[in-house]
Parts: structure tokens; sequence; C-alpha cells
């Protein structure tokens, strides 16, 4: 195995340059290898100038920077690739493009570095004969097969500190503070950050949450002497009976963004509560930025094993962070279980035996 080609795919992480320089270095150093960058994800196997060559002097420091050096694409489906024909906008399969693009590169294999759609996508090219490896990357922890995913922990930590600075503002004007953060449907961010920084209310997509008992939970608070609050909200959470809130409709490739939950719920405990609230929607804050050194220590790690896999054959598979150790799994497998949080585990007990009220 001589040449293979890496990309990017879906939204940014922290720590995905770090697997770029990885599996580079690791090609030059211990395989004797070519690495070739695929810019925008799997698009770039179908634009001018989506090819780069990738040499240890390229990805020199470049482990410490946030983003990708290679871009990503959230809409970079090449099974559904939107295509102009005749003026109007179409959406296509031009995956049997990408397999023909692939072969005549000479790509060994893939090395694919992205979440679950963007490994979905992968593993259906491999049922199309192409060679991949997968990397599971995405702030919300959400990639089943892994403990861990690289992007997770820097997220976590720009959570807390938002929580920690909302804390103090909370104090001084006694409001209750609202604080969303992304996750889609896995609550990791919101549960582990509200609970490593003292949140009162944390409202996970896991736990349907009932708008009297959170109303009644902040009343309770206001009674027993304090005079502010702290909700740590998961974009994806929704109420008992009620539906997930979008602030923007889906369309013919991507889905419906999730946001806005936190606003509902601080108006209804304004309302309910005769209390002044503050909403502060965290966004992208979570996904830009200098990563962990956590994030670079699993990302550095995961782009040597991924290289590791490709240069021995391996394909199919995922490396994985499991029990303190890097390892692989079945990409199928991996996919076919994606990850929750889990209220019977440690973390939901241990936020509920310190009275943080889930909602429920």
């Amino acid at each position: 195995m001589k040449k293979f080609g890496i990309l990017t795919g879906g939204g940014d992480a922290p720590g995905l340059n770090a697997v770029i320089r990885a599996a580079v270095l690791a090609a030059e150093h211990q395989y004797g290898c070519e690495v070739v960058g695929i810019r925008s994800g799997f698009d770039g196997l179908l634009l001018p100038n989506g090819l780069v060559p990738l040499t240890p002097a390229s990805v020199q420091d470049i482990h410490s920077k946030g983003g990708t050096i290679l871009g990503a694409a959230n809409r970079g489906n090449p099974f559904a690739r939107l295509v102009e024909r005749d003026g109007q906008q179409v959406v296509e399969d031009a995956s049997g493009e990408v397999v023909t693009r692939i072969a005549e590169l000479g790509l060994d294999a893939l090395i694919v570095v992205g979440g679950d759609g963007t490994l979905a996508i992968a593993r259906d090219l491999m049922q199309k004969g192409v060679n991949v490896v997968g990397v599971p990357k995405t702030i919300d922890n959400d990639v089943g097969g892994t403990e861990m995913t690289f992007g997770f922990d820097t997220a976590l930590n720009i959570a807390v500190e938002a929580i920690d600075r909302l804390h103090t503002t909370a104090e001084s004007h006694q409001r209750v503070m609202l604080l969303e953060v992304m996750g889609r449907d896995a609550g990791f961010i919101a549960l582990h950050a509200g609970l490593s920084a003292g949140a009162d209310i944390i409202l996970i997509p896991e736990v349907p949450f009932s708008y009297s008992l959170i109303a009644e939970e902040i009343r309770s608070r206001l009674a027993g002497g304090y005079l502010d609050g702290l909700v740590v909200v998961s974009e994806g959470a929704r109420p008992l009976d009620g539906e997930q809130v979008f602030s923007r409709a889906g369309d013919l490739l991507a889905l419906p963004r999730l946001g806005g939950i936190a606003q509902q719920v601080a108006a209804w405990l304004e309302q309910e509560c005769q209390v002044e609230t503050r909403t502060t929607v965290l966004g992208h804050i979570q996904r830009g930025g200098t990563p962990t050194a956590f994030d670079r220590w699993l990302a550095t790690r995961y782009g040597a094993a991924a290289l590791r896999l490709a240069a021995t054959g391996q394909y199919g598979r995922m490396v994985s962070y499991q029990q303190g150790r890097v390892t692989d799994v079945p990409l199928e497998e991996a996919l076919g279980h994606p990850k929750r949080v889990d209220l019977q585990g440690d973390a939901v007990r241990a936020a509920r035996d310190i009275g943080i009220c889930l909602g429920d």
C-alpha cells in the first residue's frame, strides 16, 4: 500500500489538524507511503484543485490550530449531490464518479475523519468497493463504538468556562441564567458541563422535561434564599409531549437546524416564576479555537492508528478509544449503535444525587 487519501467531513472540531499531521508523519516515518489531502470533504474528489499533497513540512505545527487545513463540507454527500441541470437544481447520485476518481488517482484507501453522517458515507462507498478507514470526530461525542471522540473535551471546557462566568453575573443581578449548548440528539456536553460547573437544572434530549417541574425547581430555589439560578440546556432538549425546536427548516440536503429551546424555557420561567432571565447561546464558539491537550493527544493517536490500519490493509474499520487505549472496531458496528447518555449511568446518578434537576 503506497498512496492514501485523507479527508475531513461534516462540521469542524478541534483536533482535526492533529489527526492529519499524525497520519502524514506516520506515513513518512513508519510506512514510506504518500498521503494526499482531499479538500472540502468528499467534494474534493469531484472539484478542480480538490487535492493537495501532504508532506511533513506542510503539516508542521498544525496540531495546535483549530479547524481543518483541508476544509470540511456539511453537505458533501456524493450519494446526494446538488447540481444544476437545465437551470434547475436537482439532487443526483455522484458516487460512481467518486469511485472512478479514486481509482484514477491510484489511492489504495481513504482515511475518512468525521461524525456519523460522514462515516455513513464512507461505509456506503466501502460497499461500492472503496477501501476506507474511519476516524470518529464530533464535539457531540455521539458516535458509537468509542468512549470518546476528539473535539468533545474542548467543547466541554468552553461550556464550563461559560457557566462559571454566567454564575458570577447571575449572582450579581439576581437572575436566572440559561446556557444553550450544542449536542444534537445527545446530551453529553450539557450533562458533563452542567455537572462540572454546578448547574441547578440540566435539560438533555434523553430526558424529556416538564415545564411545571422546572418552574417548581426555580420557585423552590428562590424560596430557599437563593436569588439566582443556572440552567444548562442542550439544543436537542424537548418538553414532555412536545417537539424539538429548530432555528432553520431543512432542505433537499440539510437536516433542520436545532436551536431556540433555551429561549422558550426562559420565557416560561419568567412568566411562571416572576424572575428575570437571560439566555446565552454558546453556538460555534464550542467548535472553534485551540484544541485542549486531551483532544490533541487523542487526535494524534487516532491519526497514527488510522494510518496503521490503512497501511496494513485493515479496511472497513474505525479507530476507537476504549478503556484508556486506542483500538479499532468494525465501521458498520460503530454506525449501528449511535451513542446517547446512559440514563442509568453514574453521571446521571451523580447529578440526581447532588440535587440537580433534569426536568423529570
